[in-house]
């Protein structure tokens, strides 16, 4: 994958919005106005931070070389993926995926109303 297919996959998740609180340099993707992932745009190396549990993170970082910690954020909970060539396309929507379903599941009620998801 590359940066503009996983900003189109992103946007084509239900109720999904996109900004750059942190600059141009970085975008964030959103459901509930809770941050899923983040797509930093100043790197050869295409990468994504994405959310997950902190026990499938640490599996995960132990088998693929391309799943570390993530840079700046909460090593436990958030883990960086090189996505240019070193993971399926498949494998990559999928752990975004899961990043979106995780921090959907823990939004408010009252915000979670405020959607139908598929």
């Amino acid at each position: 994958m590359n940066n503009i297919e996983v900003r189109e996959f992103c946007l084509s998740l239900p109720h999904v919005t996109e900004d750059m609180p942190y600059g141009p340099d970085m975008v964030v993707f959103r459901i509930g106005n809770k941050i899923f992932l983040h797509l930093p745009l100043e790197y050869a190396d295409p990468r994504i931070s994405i959310k997950l549990p902190p026990e499938e993170a640490e599996i995960l970082r132990d088998t693929y070389s391309a799943i570390t910690p993530a840079y700046h954020l909460n090593k436990r909970h958030w883990s960086e993926i090189l996505i240019n060539g070193y993971l399926s396309d498949d494998q990559i929507k999928g752990w975004i995926t899961e990043s979106y379903n995780l921090v959907y599941s823990a939004l408010p009620k009252k915000v979670k109303e405020t959607f139908q998801l598929p």
